[in-house]
């Protein structure tokens, strides 16, 4: 038997990654029996071709049996760095696997058991060593070898492929839900923006709103003021004149009755001076009785004349010693009472005259000024609303004003005086209310001196000869009579401390922007008289020692030393003499010493700081100022009676 070559078809440039399959072998199987039968002669040494008995099915590939239908082509590809190397030519998309050579093996059965295909092979290849002999039994081995490979490389890159195409889609579904959540992230900060950016737009359209209404707001208040501005100004013009008109009536009324009176008193005297020349022209026989008569008539009205300036001497000098004052004061006083009534007299006219009914502006007023407290909007707020009723037409400004000066006073009245901080708040609203409407001071200032006579300040003594009782020189001091009785003494020295207080923070009230008509000049004027005339008691030391204690700050800011040397004179003089001619006033001069001796009047009076700012920074004293002397203020002297 000579020796044959075995080619494999297949081209000289031979593939890497070849695609045989089933059929291919079993071709080349056939071709080399053919060639065998050709070149043989001895038909012993050449034994007979193969007799294909039914093939097994080797359709079904893998670990994992499959249909025909059902299978599908391994597909092998590459990189594009790969596949460059081979084929330049060939475009590729960046990143991307390309598509190379296809294996299918459909026909192929690869069990899953090796022992079972070991065997069939064993069996095949000693079927074909018996038959076929060592070529074709050499043949068969290199196909055995070449099917194994190429199982065990498909089962490699089945294993890569599947590995792959896993971690590709782990890949994908996290990218995936990565995505997924940046896009809610994404949107849950778009929607936050745009509700951040709403919420700014709204804001800001809200203050430009609001901006806009209180421009307009303030502009009708300003338009509304001087409206109400330039009818009070046209309404106390009218008066000025109307007053000045009355005033030079009564001037020219009294001029006239007083000529009157001067030519009666001319007639008068003529006649009687005739009426003595008849008498002298009487006959001589009755001229010594005429003279008699005429004498004894002279002596007669001598005597009267005597008589009666006595008892007027007598009188004056009574009156003198029951009311101590000084004589300012009491004109002061006179005047401002004749206004106040002469104001009331008004309003009983036109109350009586008119169909309004005044009630609920009197309750308005009241409301207003109870509701007054030591904070600086507060106090603004209230003088503005009390300047609006006060200037409101639809009450005459006198009524108004009335009421406005019973209500401060029978609030303080009822009020404990312990209340300090109430009396300075009223202060500076009372100042703000006297720059708007400058008649309210004197009415307010008549109504304390019906309600405390020691705001004048005045006091009556007691006499048997001038009071019937002791219950009508109470009442002409100041007790009120409740339900038949005359009010205790305590009840009335806490209503005259009460009013005291009140009357001494108005004196040291200064309110920024407008000026107090009774400031701090008249405080000490009303100390300086006070010490001047004023006996010590118990009703007067109540008095002084509520003075000092709301106007004794704001005194020693401005007079310093001059103060000092008033409460030195107090501590000497007044001090004293109250404690010998009432030794009941024990407290009351414990009190005052203590307020001079702890030196009371360099702290502030609790309350006289409004809330959120000084009543006067004028009168804050300052360290580095404290022994500067005041040269504005002219000097007042006074002696102090014993």
């Amino acid at each position: 038997m000579g020796m044959i070559n075995l080619e494999l078809r297949c081209p000289k440039n031979v593939d890497p990654n070849p695609s045989w399959n089933f059929d291919n072998l079993m071709s080349e199987l056939s071709s080399l029996e053919s060639k065998l039968y050709k070149n043989g002669t001895d038909s012993s040494l050449n034994p007979k071709p193969f007799i294909k008995s039914p093939a097994r099915d080797f359709r079904k590939i893998g670990r994992r049996e499959k249909s025909v239908e059902n299978s599908k082509a391994f597909v092998m590809r590459i990189d594009d760095v790969e596949l460059d190397e081979f084929d330049d030519d060939e475009g590729t998309e960046a990143g991307s696997l390309v598509p190379s050579s296809r294996f299918t093996f459909t026909d192929i059965y690869l069990s899953e058991s090796d022992d079972s295909d070991d065997e069939q092979m064993q069996q095949m290849q000693v079927s074909v060593m018996d038959k076929m002999g060592v070529v074709e039994g050499a043949f068969l081995e290199v196909t055995h070898e070449h099917q194994l490979g190429v199982k065990e490389e498909i089962r490699n890159q089945l294993a890569v492929l599947e590995t792959q195409l896993v971690a590709e889609k782990e890949k994908s579904t996290s990218a995936l839900v990565q995505v997924e959540k940046n896009i809610d992230v994404r949107r849950q900060m778009d929607r936050k923006l745009d509700l951040h950016y709403q919420r700014k737009i709204a804001e800001a359209l809200d203050d430009h709103l609001t901006a806009i209404q209180r421009d307009h707001e303030h502009r009708s208040q300003l338009e509304e003021r001087k409206i109400r501005d330039d009818a009070a100004v046209e309404e106390a013009k009218r008066k000025e004149k109307a007053l000045q008109e009355e005033k030079l009536r009564q001037q020219k009324a009294k001029e006239d009755q007083e000529a009157r009176l001067e030519a009666a008193k001319r007639a008068e005297e003529e006649r009687k001076a005739a009426q003595e020349a008849e008498k002298l022209a009487k006959e001589a026989a009755d001229k010594m009785k005429e003279e008699n008569l005429r004498k004894d008539y002279v002596n007669a009205q001598k005597a009267a004349s005597i008589t009666s300036a006595a008892n007027v001497s007598k009188e004056m000098k009574s009156s003198g010693n029951l009311v101590r004052a000084a004589v300012n004061a009491l004109k002061l006083e006179e005047r401002r009472l004749q206004i106040y009534k002469e104001l009331n007299d008004r309003n009983q006219l036109i109350i009586s005259g008119s169909h309004t009914n005044f009630v609920p502006k009197e309750r308005d007023i009241k409301r207003t000024i109870r509701q007054i407290t030591g904070t600086i909007d507060n106090v603004r707020s209230k003088a503005s609303k009390l300047v609006e009723i006060l200037k409101d037409p639809a009450c005459p400004q006198s009524v108004s004003m009335a009421m406005f000066a019973k209500e401060i006073t029978s609030i303080f009245e009822t009020t404990s005086p312990k209340f300090n901080s109430s009396a300075f708040a009223c202060g500076h609203v009372i100042v703000y209310v006297s720059s708007q409407v400058p008649a309210v001071m004197d009415c307010l200032l008549a109504e304390f001196h019906k309600a405390c006579i020691y705001t004048v300040p005045k006091h009556i003594m007691y006499s048997k000869a001038a009071f019937e009782t002791e219950e009508s020189y109470y009442k002409a001091i100041g007790y009120r009579e409740e339900n038949g009785k005359i009010e205790t003494t305590d009840s009335y020295l806490e209503r005259i401390e009460s009013l005291m207080k009140l009357y001494g923070a108005l004196v040291q009230t200064v309110a920024q922007g407008v000026q107090n008509k009774h400031g701090l000049e008249e405080g000490w004027v009303w100390l300086a008289r006070f010490l001047n005339v004023l006996p010590p008691n118990r009703y007067t030391a109540v008095a002084l020692e509520a003075f000092l204690e709301m106007a004794g700050f704001a005194l020693h800011g401005k007079y310093k030393s001059q103060f000092v040397k008033v409460l030195n004179t107090i501590s000497r003089e007044f001090v004293p003499k109250l404690r010998a001619r009432d030794p009941n006033a024990g407290s009351k001069i414990s009190r005052i010493q203590e307020y001079i001796e702890s030196q009371k009047f360099l702290q502030e009076p609790t309350g006289w700081r409004l809330q959120g700012a000084l009543l006067s920074h004028t009168f804050v004293p300052e360290a580095d100022r404290r022994q500067e002397q005041y040269h504005h203020a002219p000097s007042r002297h006074f002696t102090y009676h014993r």
